[in-house]
């Protein structure tokens, strides 16, 4: 009797050529992007040869500066306060005998992911409104809390697959050993969950500095981030320093992942 040979997708045929077609429609406008961002002409679309032209007027904008500063702050600030709420939203729904309420509270925490993010925004702008009104601040701490609170499941993702992942007899393990559930959760389950914590981070990180709907429902008046401003300015007229621009956050982007890849080999 003949061997009955296993399904492969790759052995389909076309398979090379569709993959290939998939790749160029993801990334031949990105990389389009990167090398116009190298033009010395004025155009978008007409190539007048290499030069870092565009790069140097947008170091020396100082709004970019600004901008990119301000968004860098505010990234940063909802990915700590997002990954550390989506931490513990992991851990009460994951480390826990099942409850009443344990799918509704999951179906809450991703609530942001299945709602349209102008809603979302809509809603955002009437509550910070009000708060707004009778406080009288206008700070950046809106724009953090809004960015925070949709970054909450892109975060909380990425840390309860890791928390459904790991091996439980180590914890059960230290709790054999008479330690308390503070010096498990410190010793044992933080640092088996650290990859875990890194991806959503990073995640809540890229989310928040990419974001516009909600920023620009949120912001007042001299809060451009670099999206909002990049927004702006194509408004107004199309220059190829939003290429570089838009190149130097996709190398930040992929600076991320590089050093999320690295990280997480290691801990693996």
């Amino acid at each position: 009797m003949s061997k009955q040979r296993s399904f492969n997708v790759t052995d389909l045929p076309g398979f090379t050529t569709i993959a290939i077609l998939a790749f160029l429609a993801l990334y031949a406008p990105i990389l389009t992007l990167v090398v116009y961002s190298f033009n010395d002409a004025s155009s978008i679309t007409v190539w007048g040869g290499f030069s870092l032209r565009w790069y140097e007027i947008a170091w020396q904008n100082t709004a970019v500066k600004e901008a990119t500063l301000r968004s860098l702050i505010i990234a940063t600030s909802a990915s700590v306060i997002a990954t550390t709420v989506a931490t513990l939203a992991a851990l009460g729904t994951t480390r826990t005998a099942p409850f009443k309420g344990q799918t509704a509270i999951y179906a809450m925490i991703n609530q942001p992911l299945m709602v349209p993010e102008i809603v979302t925004a809509v809603a955002l702008l009437i509550f910070f409104g009000i708060i707004k009104k009778a406080t009288d601040y206008l700070g950046l701490g809106y724009l953090i809390a809004a960015h925070a609170a949709f970054c909450v499941p892109f975060a909380y993702l990425p840390i309860r697959a890791r928390l459904e992942g790991m091996d439980l007899s180590l914890e059960t393990a230290a709790a054999d050993l008479y330690a308390n559930r503070w010096m498990t959760l410190r010793r044992i389950t933080l640092p088996l969950l650290a990859p875990g914590i890194a991806a959503g981070a990073m995640l809540a990180f890229v989310i928040s500095l990419d974001d516009v709907v909600i920023t620009e429902f949120v912001k007042t008046g001299g809060q451009e981030t670099l999206p909002t401003y990049m927004l702006g300015q194509m408004r107004r007229a199309i220059s190829p320093e939003v290429n570089a621009i838009s190149t130097g956050l996709l190398a930040l982007t992929v600076l991320l992942l590089t050093a999320f890849f690295l990280l997480t080999r290691r801990r693996d």
